[in-house]
């Protein structure tokens, strides 16, 4: 009995040694860096017409975050569609990809290719992108890290990683109410 509990010790300090806590960020510096640069070069993108090719979105209950987004559709055909409150069920297409095009995931591999979820529980980055969107907008929304997953990661996406998505709001299927 005396072994197992010295035992037990030295196996939660291996396992403790293995976990995401302790990963070297520094090893990012890098990746962090051409993140930013990125997504500087996005943030200042003009339009075949010279006009700036993304809008910033900056929300009201935080001014420090903001997602970028791009319109692919005639804003003006779903005028009058319903946007989402950030706690509705959202039904979405959409493909993710790094700031290099890699993909890393994307509704199309689902039954159906939509995703429903409700819109609160995903990254803060979504929150901000499709509540501006409209039922029936098609947009490319374009996440800082600090509205994605920061300094974490999560799958083959690295810490500190500009996040980029091509969006449709398709339905929202549980609108809920401003409280």
């Amino acid at each position: 009995m005396k072994k197992l509990l010295l035992i037990f010790p030295l196996i939660a300090a291996f396992l403790s040694g293995c976990s995401d806590d302790d990963l070297d960020l520094s090893s990012y510096t890098e990746w962090m860096e051409t993140n930013t640069s990125w997504l500087e070069a996005q943030s200042n993108k003009l339009d075949t017409d010279g006009t700036p090719y993304y809008k910033k979105v900056v929300p009201e209950w935080n001014s420090n975050a903001y997602v970028l987004i791009h319109y692919f559709n005639d804003r003006s055909k779903t005028e009058g569609n319903l946007s989402p409150l950030y706690n509705s069920t959202v039904a979405v297409k959409y493909c993710g990809r790094l700031y290099d095009d890699t993909p890393f995931d994307s509704s199309y591999k689902m039954t159906d290719s939509l995703y429903v979820a409700q819109l609160n529980l995903n990254i803060v980055g979504w929150w901000i992108g499709v509540g501006d969107m409209r039922v029936g907008d098609s947009a490319r929304v374009v996440i800082p890290a600090a509205q994605g997953y920061g300094s974490q990661s999560s799958g083959i996406i690295p810490p500190f990683s500009a996040l980029q998505f091509d969006i449709k709001l398709v339905d929202i299927p549980y609108y809920q109410e401003k409280p």
